[in-house]
């Protein structure tokens, strides 16, 4: 990643426990429900965590050096410092943020089991966005 302020890995997010803006697609309804089952799973720690449609916020990302349509692509999360990470890094943000999620967090994080996840949930992604007609070019 090279727009400035975007962080290159999650180890460059150093606020664990700061509050965080997740941008994700709420159009999709299985986005929706990982969102319900997030703040249901995280309790307390959900509350530090504000969901910003990406469709709403399109010049909010344009202002970070995000493309909108990128961020349909792949959920982008902004810690209270301004920095972004994107795709199985943002998951894994928010995954360690919850104690049960935690061991999958590692997991996912893991150099192979990462790259491996990244091509299936871009695949995913994408069929699931040309189904619906809104594929970007």
């Amino acid at each position: 990643m090279t727009a400035a302020g975007r962080a290159s890995s999650r180890e460059n997010i150093v606020s664990p426990t700061g509050s965080l803006k997740v941008y994700y697609d709420a159009v999709c309804p299985g986005c929706r429900r990982d969102r319900a089952r997030y703040e249901r799973w995280a309790g307390e720690a959900g509350e530090q965590v504000a969901w910003c449609d990406v469709t709403t916020y399109q010049q909010a990302l344009r202002d970070k050096g995000i493309d909108p349509q990128a961020a349909l692509l792949s959920l982008h999360v902004e810690d209270d410092a301004g920095r972004i990470v994107d795709g199985i890094d943002a998951y894994v943000l928010l995954m360690q943020r919850v104690p049960r999620l935690r061991p999958l967090a590692w997991l996912i994080g893991l150099p192979g089991v990462k790259a491996l996840l990244s091509w299936c949930y871009d695949h995913w992604v994408r069929r699931r966005l040309a189904r619906e007609g809104r594929l970007p070019d």
